[in-house]
């Protein structure tokens, strides 16, 4: 934890959730944004993720919970955009924003009371696969990606909890709810449930393997 920066840029993008050790890749193309990755890149390699609250840009409200990513993977094309990797770090509130002359904002980040994100879990225990699978596989179909299920139904119970909540098409606030969970049980159980009461909503079956 010592290791993470004391001041990070960040990057409010809504509906776009970074998890620790998830991976997040991104399309840069605005140049306050690109200027962010090209600065990061001469330092610590730190970006944090935060999701807007809403409000007028440049410089939303955002929420006060982000996870800090470590660039891994960077690449340019022609015409001046940059497609990127963050692959996520530890969780953050933000104990301040900076003033500064940069074009992207940043801030003073509070790691401590997520000390435990750097470690990774033992936690097949708090994973229900028959019932998630249940019901992720309607989900999925209701929104014509099906071929993600068979490549990730065998992960590791944190990488396919944080997985499945980083590439579902959640609302931001619901996004934001799984960022929060205390812990991966609570995570686990949030994500369930989201996922059965939207594939309910859209008229699927629930609760049977189908």
């Amino acid at each position: 934890m010592s290791q993470l920066p004391q001041t990070i840029p960040v990057f409010p993008l809504a509906g776009a959730l970074l998890l620790p050790r998830g991976r997040l890749p991104l399309h840069i193309f605005e140049p306050r944004y690109l200027a962010m990755v090209d600065d990061a890149l001469r330092g610590h390699r730190m970006i944090g993720m935060v999701q807007p609250l809403g409000g007028q840009e440049p410089r939303p409200p955002v929420y006060p919970t982000g996870c800090v990513g470590r660039l891994v993977s960077w690449s340019e094309t022609t015409d001046g955009r940059c497609m990127v990797s963050l692959v996520g770090m530890s969780r953050f509130r933000i104990a301040s924003e900076l003033d500064t002359m940069t074009p992207y904002r940043q801030v003073v980040p509070d790691y401590t009371p997520f000390a435990f994100d750097m470690t990774p879990m033992d936690d097949e225990k708090v994973v229900d696969r028959k019932r998630l699978a249940a019901s992720i596989k309607t989900f999925f179909k209701q929104r014509e990606m099906e071929n993600y299920w068979p490549s990730m139904e065998h992960f590791p119970g944190e990488v396919l909890i944080n997985s499945l909540a980083m590439i579902c098409p959640f609302p931001p606030a619901e996004k934001q709810a799984l960022l929060e969970a205390p812990s991966l049980f609570e995570r686990a159980q949030l994500l369930t449930a989201l996922i059965e009461m939207t594939t309910a909503a859209h008229g699927g079956p629930t609760g049977a393997m189908q």
